[in-house]
């Protein structure tokens, strides 16, 4: 089964300016392939992953130094999509049932530092009326890099 990955990009900061670079992901993403490939950019905060799968959730994944923080938009995306269950593996949390609410897992304050505190990724996560990569997108505009962000993946479709 091949993953519908919508796009997968990278985001860190350089002089305090933002790049964003679509990530090259070769068959079915899992999560060891997509923090190795974030490991090869550079960034003084880190290097912030945005992955956003079959329009049904997002992954972010901030690697600083040797340290990997995942959040995920949708825990109960792990029963049916690989990478998802490799983050909630990660998270060391239990599957989701199917029927369990949608509620994102990991670490909300992943980017607080960076502009948006976990209350409001929290929030954002919560609202079922937004695609992920929509979510995305606030995301990429709370943390100042929205222009680039829709070019990245203007470039990805």
């Amino acid at each position: 089964m091949t993953t519908d990955l919508d796009f997968a990009v990278a985001a860190y900061t350089e002089d305090g300016n933002w790049t964003v670079t679509p990530l090259v992901l070769r068959g079915e993403p899992d999560l060891s392939t997509l923090v190795s490939a974030l490991r090869r950019f550079p960034g003084e905060g880190g290097v912030l992953g945005m992955v956003s799968v079959d329009e049904d959730f997002f992954v972010l994944v901030r690697v600083a130094g040797g340290r990997a923080r995942l959040l995920i938009s949708d825990v109960t995306a792990a029963t049916e999509w690989p990478i998802a269950r490799q983050v909630v593996d990660e998270l060391d949390i239990p599957l989701a049932d199917d029927d369990d609410e949608q509620v994102p897992a990991g670490d909300l304050a992943i980017i607080a530092d960076l502009g948006m505190t976990a209350m409001d990724l929290g929030a954002l996560c919560d609202d079922v009326d937004l695609y992920p990569e929509e979510m995305l997108e606030e995301i990429a505009e709370a943390l100042g890099f929205g222009n680039q962000f829709h070019d990245a993946i203007e470039a990805v479709g």
